[in-house]
């Protein structure tokens, strides 16, 4: 009982899905994606096995239809009730809602999307998420696209039961924190009056303490600006020779260390850093 939007972004090289339901967690069982290969969502009386299922599927070269025909032709459980989207490496998304889905349910899919819902307050919940969708493509962050549909959805009605739930989950390859993770943005609300508005604001704090810097925005650290960096340092109890260690060490534990920069600062650091 649950709505979903499982996509890729315009370059190819993220997936993700974001979900909300009036369902405890819904985070921790609809979604699944690997970097490179695609994403699912599993829902309504959800067949987990799916999301591992897919996905090998798609690291086969399988497309989306193909790999949402495969899955429901195995499935020996009750298919009626299931619904499913996926998307690969390219090409369209495919998405199934079996019959006896409580209504409304239906979904749609598109080059690089799936959209899906089951218990909504209507159609319109799954049409204003795909115009959400294709309306925001300017923007090229996935996970920002995809809390844009889910937010459409929600407004439109959403889960005609309520909120509660909602999550969002992006890969791509080397994105993770440090670089050592294809894990980009992986955000739960699992219990919460306005779930999706809270994934919204959980977003922005990712964004903040995880995105690394724009290189174009980038102050160089030399003349007033180390100036005023090392006096703010020093205010805050962080002092030696080497500047940019001293930034180092006072944005780690800040949490802003994946935005340092050697021989510069950002300007989002720099406002923390005022304030702080």
């Amino acid at each position: 009982m649950t709505f979903s939007i499982v996509a890729r972004s315009a370059d190819g090289l993220a997936h993700g899905v974001a979900v909300a339901s009036k369902f405890l967690g819904a985070g921790a069982a609809v979604p699944a994606a690997l970097a490179s290969v695609g994403a699912v969502a599993t829902q309504s009386y959800a067949n987990l096995a799916y999301r591992p299922q897919a996905l090998a599927l798609l690291s086969t070269g399988v497309p989306a239809a193909s790999v949402v025909a495969g899955l429901t032709a195995a499935d020996q459980g009750p298919l009626a009730q299931r619904q499913v989207g996926v998307v690969g490496p390219d090409g369209d998304g495919g998405t199934f809602t079996g019959t006896d889905c409580h209504p409304w349910a239906g979904g749609t899919a598109g080059d690089g999307y799936a959209i899906q819902g089951n218990m909504l307050a209507g159609p319109q919940v799954v049409d204003g998420m795909e115009v959400a969708w294709q309306a925001s493509a300017a923007e090229p962050r996935l996970a920002y696209r995809l809390l844009a549909a889910l937010r459409a959805g929600d407004l439109a009605g959403g889960d005609r039961r309520g909120r509660q739930s909602a999550a969002v989950l992006v890969v791509a390859k080397g994105m993770g924190y440090g670089g050592t993770s294809d894990v980009w943005v992986d955000l739960r609300v699992d219990d919460h009056p306005d779930p999706v508005a809270e994934l919204l604001r959980l977003l922005e704090l990712h964004s903040m303490y995880f995105e690394r810097p724009d290189p174009a925005t980038l102050l160089p650290l030399t003349g007033v600006v180390a100036e005023e960096v090392r006096g703010l340092l020093s205010r805050a109890g962080h002092t030696g020779e080497d500047l940019d260690a001293v930034l180092a060490d006072w944005a780690g534990i800040a949490n802003l260390e994946e935005r340092i920069v050697t021989g510069a600062i950002d300007p989002l650091v720099l406002d923390q850093l005022r304030s702080a």
